[in-house]
């Protein structure tokens, strides 16, 4: 019989190996459910619901919901928050957790609740929602973030996972690696078509999808690398005019809404 898992703590490493020594590939933010596919005694093979990556969590992390829980919250579309918020474990506002952005909260109807179970947590502000219209404040929220394999939070964040949450916080959902983001949406064929929002990939020199930012306007793109950082873009790529040279070679460009 299948189970179930939700993060109810800000973030959860997942990693290749069931060890603390292994290489982190992602990391599940607060209210991301997913699907026990295997365990250990330590550890929890998991294939996360949002986008089916796959990965070991470990154990005293993993909180269990039921099969009618999971399904519920499948159907249900959470609000995802843009900036750090804090949610209670009680109804006199202590005891705070730090909710990073990108976070997927459901909250009950017509109230600040929310419940997972036998969870109970409280939420004291309200939440904004967003669009693509709002794309460059929310991608400048994550300028000088450092880069770290496998983040996906301000404090540490790869070009995957911010091109991932960005989108999330807008609504729209994409795959983990950027190898998978480039198979989908239209392709533009030409940089000069570009548009603020679309997503611009880059290969190695075996011509593998390694590398994705998210364009701006006036050739300019912000992408993970390092820092989070904006650079200029053209048909050759990504020139950083600090180190004087191309850093990335451009192979395609994505348009998803």
């Amino acid at each position: 019989m299948p189970s179930f898992g939700i993060s109810v703590i800000s973030i959860i490493p997942v990693r290749v190996n069931p060890s603390e020594k292994s290489e982190m590939s992602s990391q599940l933010l607060f209210g991301e459910i997913y699907e026990v596919i295997d365990e250990t005694e330590k550890w929890v093979f998991i294939t996360t619901k949002f986008d089916n990556y796959q990965g070991w969590i470990d154990k005293k992390m993993h909180f269990e919901i039921t099969t009618e829980t999971f399904n519920k919250l499948t159907d249900l579309k959470p609000l995802v928050n843009q900036n750090l918020i804090h949610i209670y474990q009680n109804k006199d506002y202590l005891m705070p957790i730090n909710i990073l952005p990108g976070s997927s909260i459901y909250l009950s109807k017509n109230s600040n609740e929310i419940n997972f179970d036998n969870k109970q947590f409280y939420l004291k502000n309200d939440i904004a929602n967003y669009s693509k219209t709002d794309i460059k404040y929310i991608t400048y929220s994550y300028l000088n973030s450092p880069y770290l394999w496998g983040g996906r939070t301000p404090f540490g964040i790869d070009c995957s996972g911010f091109s991932q949450v960005v989108y999330k916080i807008m609504g729209i959902p994409l795959p983990r690696d950027a190898s998978q983001q480039a198979k989908t949406g239209k392709i533009i064929e030409f940089i000069e078509d570009a548009k603020t929002g679309d997503l611009a990939f880059f290969d190695n020199a075996e011509g593998q999808i390694t590398h994705v930012g998210i364009i701006l306007e006036n050739n300019k793109i912000i992408h993970a690398s390092g820092i989070v950082r904006i650079d200029q873009l053209d048909h050759q790529g990504i020139f950083n005019k600090e180190k004087n040279l191309y850093s990335h070679k451009l192979r395609i460009i994505k348009r998803l809404v």
